[in-house]
């Protein structure tokens, strides 16, 4: 199971991912960490930021592999995975650009017509991940399907980085970023599978909000399926779940994970 921590908000979670991988890094400057987009993360890499800053942190080794990419965007597109990383967290925590990926860097300037390009491509980006020693840390967001990267409910838990096409509704759902017009969103994109999620040496999900408690409560304590991709996350040794008090409020054990985290040796770290 999960270790399960609940927090007052996000600048709290964010502290906590934070100060476990700045003494990742410390111990191991070539760290390769996993990197996701959307708002769950953005509280952690800007207590990440302030770490690095104040504690002169080296990060010029530091490699960084993101989940997923639209296809049909160039790089250099505003909305697209690759800029949106730049800024979030390339830019703030000082990292070389030169040592971060993101899925769709393996299809710049192919079309889906290429179907060469395309039937490889997930196999080339696991195939680096695999080169740069597997990824330390990887953090997640989470859908209120329960979906992780772009891994829609009903997607294999074996799975791993491929083209998948986007779900209307994702569509729908992401026009916020395009205008609000759904015709701009891409119908596909390259995504790591739950199957590379996975092989992560530690898994840190972050999820707030009421609204994300349902998926929440069948991720940590429903059964695994492929219905709540999420749900793998009972299958690795060392995955971490931060919530706060909205995103936890179905959970069932919520006084042992407390008792669990109050009672967690000094010398343990998540």
């Amino acid at each position: 199971m999960a270790e399960v921590i609940i927090v007052k908000n996000q600048q709290e979670a964010g502290r906590i991912y934070a100060r476990s991988v700045a003494d990742l890094i410390k111990n191991k400057p070539d760290a390769v960490l996993g990197l996701a987009t959307g708002s769950s993360p953005l509280a952690a890499y800007e207590e990440l930021a302030k770490i690095i800053e104040n504690e002169k942190i080296d990060v010029s080794r530091v490699r960084g592999f993101a989940l997923d990419e639209y296809i049909g965007l160039p790089l250099s597109h505003p909305q697209s995975y690759h800029s949106t990383i730049h800024r979030t967290v390339v830019e703030p925590l000082g990292l070389d650009p030169a040592n971060v990926r993101v899925p769709g860097d393996v299809l710049e300037g192919a079309p889906l017509s290429d179907s060469a390009r395309v039937a490889h491509a997930g196999e080339e980006y696991d195939k680096a991940i695999a080169a740069a020693g597997g990824v330390d840390v990887q953090i997640l967001g989470i859908g209120t399907d329960g979906h992780v990267g772009f891994n829609e409910p009903g997607s294999s838990l074996a799975s791993g980085t491929r083209v998948k096409t986007l779900a209307q509704q994702t569509r729908e759902d992401n026009a916020r970023f395009f205008d609000n017009d759904v015709d701009k969103v891409p119908t596909h994109c390259i995504t790591q599978g739950i199957g590379t999620i996975l092989k992560a040496r530690h898994l840190v999900l972050l999820a707030f909000g009421e609204g994300k408690a349902e998926a929440v409560a069948e991720t940590v304590e429903g059964g695994v399926s492929s219905f709540c991709p999420a749900s793998a996350l009972q299958l690795h040794p060392h995955a971490t779940v931060i919530v706060d008090e909205e995103a936890a409020s179905r959970l069932r054990h919520k006084d042992y994970y407390r008792w669990a985290y109050a009672h967690k040796p000094a010398w343990q770290s998540i």
